[in-house]
């Protein structure tokens, strides 16, 4: 069974996928983390993969940019295709001062910007969260790693380059860590179909500070930390 974005087979994707917005980021963790790892879909060159961590059956596929994107690829993934876990490895943009470049945020919430939610027809506003099991795990793991790391809200936007940026800080004085594109979609889709999400962020940019980002290089081969986090994570439940 294939779908008008995914051309794999049911039985190809494992039960957890890690997913990056970038499907170069998801070839280098199937070429440098797994074992026997094979192409599943490249529809639109959004690849997916699946092999071996230590053993266990893992898969990862890009998400795209954006709600609409990782709402539709997700949603196939835990819908179609039998998938139980999805954990999201992606960058973000630091607000919270105590941030700087390389360090992690595990996304315990995801305020949004975006109607993404409105889908659901519900008498007040939802507030998505990730799976507790999966965030425990991912921060026992991070601390062991000696990673600097914080746990919080994050902010899911629409919009990349904000026609009133000094807005940001608002959603700092009511203590977001980072704003990034993509959690809160992912884990309303989990929330309705009931599986499991986890949202993994390595500060790339700093918001209000242009000169100090990481290059598209450095951000498909400099997140190891986060990226072997979320593969322990996978695997330990």
């Amino acid at each position: 069974m294939s779908t008008p974005h995914n051309a794999a087979e049911k039985g190809q994707f494992a039960k957890v996928c890690l997913m990056p917005g970038d499907p170069l980021r998801a070839k280098f963790i199937a070429e440098n983390f797994l074992e026997e790892a094979r192409l599943v879909t490249s529809v639109r060159g959004m690849n997916g993969y699946t092999g071996k961590y230590k053993g266990h059956p893992v898969s990862v596929m890009g998400h795209g940019m954006g709600m609409p994107s990782v709402g539709i690829y997700s949603y196939e993934l835990f819908a179609f295709y039998d998938v139980e876990k999805i954990i999201r490895i992606g960058s973000a943009g630091g607000m919270d001062p105590r941030l700087d470049l390389g360090d992690i945020v595990i996304a315990q919430g995801a305020c949004t910007d975006s109607n993404y939610g409105a889908q659901y027809d519900l008498p007040g506003t939802f507030a998505p969260i990730a799976d507790y099991g999966m965030l425990a795990t991912a921060v026992g793991l991070a601390g062991e790693q000696g990673c600097k790391f914080l746990v919080g809200n994050v902010v899911s936007s629409d919009v990349f380059y904000n026609a009133h940026p000094e807005k940001s800080a608002r959603w700092l004085d009511m203590g977001v860590l980072c704003a990034e594109m993509e959690c809160a979609a992912l884990y309303m889709n989990a929330a309705f179909l009931k599986k499991k999400a986890l949202g993994l962020l390595t500060i790339s940019d700093l918001i209000g500070d242009p000169e100090r980002a990481m290059t598209a290089e450095e951000r498909q081969t400099k997140f190891r930390d986060m990226m072997t986090i979320a593969l322990e994570t996978a695997i330990a439940e």
